[in-house]
């Protein structure tokens, strides 16, 4: 398996320096990026002074592990939704004391979700001061593809919150 998708370097960067000289922190629940923008963010010299941590929040026992979201509390709910990635968001940020939270909830492929998602399908959000989220389609079945597609949408989502738009 090979790919020429590539994390947005650059990007990373940015949102890192945003961060540092803000003396703000952040939060982050993954699940198909499976852990890519945590690494994105942790590969910047001083990432201590930023992140203070996440998980690959991949299954429900995971999110009521981990996050402390029982079954109860998204029965009326499910996964790769912009409810479900606003609640991962606002649960990450809180319970880790974060300025931010930052959430992915998505179907990297090569086939959908149960839920009848197409690959490629992805939901995006900040909790903050500032809350954005977004619904990503990349309309490609390349899981990797997928995964680091997913990944610099949600640090170009973090950047735009980080704005104020």
């Amino acid at each position: 398996m090979t790919s020429t998708a590539t994390i947005d370097i650059p990007l990373v960067k940015r949102v890192a320096d945003i961060l540092i000289e803000r003396r703000q922190t952040l939060a982050v629940s993954e699940s198909s990026t499976g852990g890519l923008i945590s690494a994105a963010l942790l590969s910047v010299p001083g990432a201590s002074a930023f992140f203070l941590g996440g998980g690959v929040i991949y299954t429900a026992k995971a999110r009521e592990a981990l996050l402390g979201i029982s079954p109860l509390m998204v029965r009326e709910m499910r996964s790769a939704t912009l409810e479900m990635a606003h609640l991962l968001a606002a649960t990450v940020q809180t319970r880790l004391g974060a300025d931010w939270g930052l959430a992915e909830t998505g179907a990297a492929g090569p086939t959908g979700n149960r839920y009848g998602d197409a690959a490629g399908h992805c939901c995006l959000a900040i909790a903050g001061s500032h809350k954005v989220a977004r619904v990503l389609e990349t309309g490609g079945t390349d899981r990797m593809e997928n995964m680091v597609a997913f990944a610099n949408a949600a640090l170009a989502l973090l950047e735009q919150a980080l704005a104020g738009r």
